[in-house]
């Protein structure tokens, strides 16, 4: 048993960094029926005194989960994919409409207001995070409880 113990505490010893990330209030709109994309939005907290960096995303709900921002290019938005988001040490990094964000690509279903979407976040330092996402109305601009949350049910 005391070798067990020690085992354990070795292993959560020798990967602090588990603990350092946090998601704080993902969430992502409703679909209108026969919607193939999708966005999710979250802030990403680092408590450690290092930083790391989300570099992929996956979900049930989707074909593939990108990472995506917002660039103005001659004088439009366009959206792009790019290989990960950094969030700095003792930091931290918001996924907003209209800026950094997740893309849900080819949804198997439509998304309906009120549920809850698993996630798993992967991070370079960190490795995977769970999260749950939930669902805001149609024209949502934030998650509930920020004056923003679109209708969204509690």
């Amino acid at each position: 048993m005391r070798a067990l113990f020690l085992v354990l505490a070795l292993a959560f010893a020798a990967s602090p960094v588990l603990a350092q990330v946090g998601i704080d209030q993902p969430w992502m709109r409703a679909t209108a029926p026969g919607a193939k994309v999708a966005g999710g939005f979250m802030t990403i907290k680092n408590k450690g005194d290092a930083p790391d960096r989300l570099v992929a995303a996956a979900s049930p709900v989707a074909e593939r989960v990108e990472l995506h921002v917002h660039i103005h290019e001659g004088g439009v938005m366009k959206m792009r994919q790019v290989p990960g988001f950094d969030v700095p040490a003792d930091g931290q990094l918001v996924l907003k409409p209209g800026g950094a964000h997740l893309m849900f690509v080819n949804i198997t279903r439509q998304i309906k207001e009120g549920e809850k979407i698993p996630v798993t976040l992967t991070f370079e330092k960190a490795g995977e995070v769970q999260a749950e996402y939930r669902v805001g109305g149609l024209g949502a601009m934030g998650p509930a409880g920020t004056g923003h949350g679109g209708g969204m049910k509690h």
